[in-house]
């Protein structure tokens, strides 16, 4: 229970620290502000924030009339619960000098920071900011580390090592020969952290596991549980599947055969086969690859009874992950983050992921060039998706198809130091010169949605403006 003691040693305190942050709010204070502040606070372990006392030292108290029945009080703590999803508690101080409220801000969970409307936010003297790429980082590893360096597997001699972990996989995709001895295959995978010498015998960690295991479920039924599963569907609903599978190797070593037989039961595209005259599948190969690997390493690994799920229809690919991505979708294309970083460096030594940020960009340029819908990037309450659609004709895309497209195509060009025009976009969606009016509606919807905005620096002429995603 907060008491005016505690409020004394406060305003006595030499300055404002991560668990404390003062207002005045003499009047009034922002539902808004304090949904924002509550967020930084809870990033920063906790704290509280204290209305009606001035911000800057000496600290006096001035009484804050923000709030002022135990309705409204009522009401701002339920806001809180819905809009944040956790519970903060509210003291009222009837100090000499007036009314002080205090909001007790509890910590986030362990790696696992809040937002506010899709942005991750921490204090910054007396500015609140987005969470720098660093410190989002640093949160994601605090429990998803802990995870990966856990065992999968104790007590194990050097034959289990070898019997249990696909080695000579692993080797082959280091594009390196095979060690001479078995002892330098195990002083290898120990120097990677895959296992670790213990006088019982070797720990092989549930890193080691989730990439090279020659069997998930030969190391327990929740690593087999980490296991992506294939579902393909007859038709544009989930009522008959025609085949299901569900992965049994390390993500590094079976890979390349998730990735072939997702691309072997795509059906085929018609359309580009009449244009090039070679068979050519639905959805492109490297796509298929940059999403599944994407979903792979992007999940949140502590999510239980849960896995990377890859689906296919007659007419798209859904390839969802456990967890939420640590920035809005729409900002997939020009930045990265990965709550699994350690993951995610070996999967790229393996040549298995992209260099950092360019795996999104590959998956949209190969839209274009299939001549298919834009991708579609969904976060739903615990998964994140990623659609791949059948090639549709123009007149076929719905307003909010062609306004996504735009967008992404915009964005496209400008992470390749090139601007979006009429004219790139109309090659984009294959239209005529003659459709150009058609092309610029498509762009003032894009831009009444602030997706994208004109370059103001080039020709103010509509018909060679050139412009810009929202954001640079």
């Amino acid at each position: 229970m907060i008491t005016l003691g505690d409020l004394e040693q406060w305003l006595n305190a030499p300055a404002e620290t991560e668990q404390l942050e003062f207002k005045q709010a003499k009047q009034s204070f922002s539902k808004t502000d304090l949904l924002r502040y509550c967020v930084a606070l809870a990033n920063e372990r906790g704290g509280h924030l204290v209305l009606g006392v001035t911000d800057k030292p000496p600290r006096r108290v001035v009484g804050s009339q923000a709030f002022p029945s135990a309705t409204s009080l009522n009401e701002v703590k339920a806001l809180i619960v819905q809009q944040l999803g956790f519970r903060v508690d509210v003291t009222e101080l009837q100090h000499p000098d007036g009314r002080v409220l205090v909001f007790e801000i509890p910590s986030r969970p362990l790696g696992q920071p809040q937002a506010f409307e899709g942005t991750y936010l921490m204090r910054a003297g007396e500015n609140l900011v987005a969470m720098t790429p660093d410190v989002l980082r640093a949160i994601f590893a605090e429990d998803q580390q802990d995870w990966f360096s856990q065992p999968a597997r104790s007590e194990a001699s050097a034959d289990d090592v070898i019997a249990l972990l696909d080695t000579q996989t692993y080797f082959e995709l280091l594009d390196r020969p095979y060690p001479t001895t078995r002892d330098n295959v195990l002083e290898r995978l120990q120097s990677e952290g895959f296992i670790q010498s213990t006088k019982a015998g070797w720990v092989i960690t549930n890193l080691a596991a989730v990439l090279l295991a020659r069997k998930l479920e030969a190391f327990s039924p929740s690593l087999a549980r980490k296991a992506p599963r294939v579902v393909i569907y007859e038709g544009i609903n989930k009522l008959q599947t025609r085949n299901e599978i569900v992965g049994q190797r390390g993500y590094a070593v079976g890979f390349e055969d998730w990735v072939t037989f997702v691309h072997s039961a795509a059906p085929q595209n018609h359309f580009i086969e009449e244009v090039v005259r070679e068979e050519v599948k639905m959805f492109p190969k490297q796509a298929i690859r940059e999403l599944i690997a994407n979903a792979l390493v992007h999940q949140d690994f502590l999510a239980t009874g849960t896995s990377v799920m890859i689906e296919m229809y007659s007419d798209r690919l859904e390839i969802s992950n456990p967890g939420l991505p640590p920035i809005p979708p729409d900002r997939f294309i020009d930045e990265y983050r990965s709550r699994n970083e350690q993951l995610a460096d070996i999967m790229r030594c393996l040549g298995i992921c992209e260099e950092k940020g360019s795996g999104i960009d590959k998956v949209i340029h190969a839209a274009e060039v299939y001549q298919l819908p834009a991708p579609d990037f969904r976060v739903g309450e615990t998964r994140t998706t990623a659609v791949l659609f059948a090639y549709q004709d123009f007149a076929d895309m719905s307003k909010s198809d062609r306004i996504r497209a735009c967008y992404q195509h915009c964005c496209l060009l400008y992470v390749s130091n090139r601007q979006m025009s009429n004219q790139t976009l109309r090659e984009r969606f294959h239209l005529p010169p003659a459709r150009a009016a058609t092309v610029s509606q498509i762009i003032g919807a894009t831009k009444e949605a602030d997706l994208i905005k004109t370059d103001d620096s080039e020709s103010a002429s509509t018909r060679y403006a050139r412009y810009l995603p929202f954001w640079a």
